[in-house]
């Protein structure tokens, strides 16, 4: 990346993006630890981290096409 890249400020599709991605990996890491708890207890927690693990990386995908749209535009402007 150069320094012009570095030193601009994010978008607001750039920053939102990147919340979902941090969501994401929040997401796996919880699921990951219900894992590694071997609780009776734990089968709930693994469906509810299914759940919340599917709802994060569909937001995610559909940031990115956002981004990736906003991106175009911007390219076919210049």
């Amino acid at each position: 990346m150069d320094n012009r890249s570095a030193a601009r400020s994010m978008t607001l599709s750039e920053k939102e993006t990147e919340n979902e991605a941090n969501r994401l990996i929040e997401q796996v890491e919880v699921a990951l630890a219900a894992v590694a708890l071997r609780s009776p207890d734990s089968d709930e927690s693994l469906e509810s981290s299914a759940d919340r693990i599917e709802r994060a990386a569909r937001d995610l995908g559909d940031v990115l096409r956002q981004l990736a749209k906003e991106r175009r535009a911007d390219v076919e402007e210049t």
